[in-house]
């Protein structure tokens, strides 16, 4: 544009130097906006495709292996049967702890047992099953 028409066409002119830089900040903020909405989109349809694995800790323990277990059964006789207990406390050697947990992929259900067998000379004396986790009052 000249000067003569800048002259007669003020308002032109000022568009094309102020209403263009706005035009351009609103494109820019548009593109901006839609990039973060795309990826925000795409995290997400990661995280709902991510596969979760199972969790399970501790002793698996069968109802008919424990059913087994008698009092006056033998230290080796109960290892036998339920296996290598998962803590065996070494200020606490007359109590063997059987822990269980298990968790499914995403599911907010948690399976949990805890088994105590209690010895005296090395004999059962005592069996708590399905004990609750409980902090100390």
């Amino acid at each position: 544009m000249d000067q003569t028409s800048a002259a007669l066409h003020p308002q032109s002119t000022s568009m094309s130097t102020h209403g263009g830089s706005a035009l351009s900040r609103q494109r820019l903020r548009s593109r901006r906006l839609r990039t973060i909405a795309g990826a925000l989109l795409i995290a997400g349809v990661l995280e709902a495709c991510a596969y979760r694995i199972d969790i399970q800790q501790g002793n698996l323990i069968e109802e008919e292996a424990l059913d087994q277990v008698q009092l006056g059964m033998s230290r080796s006789a109960v290892q036998f049967l339920l296996g290598t207990p998962m803590i065996a406390d070494a200020f606490h050697e007359q109590r063997w702890d059987y822990t269980y947990y298990f968790r499914r992929g995403r599911s907010r259900e948690i399976e949990q047992r805890w088994i105590v067998v209690y010895f005296e000379q090395d004999r059962v004396v005592r069996i708590e099953r399905d004990l609750q986790l409980q902090p100390p009052s």
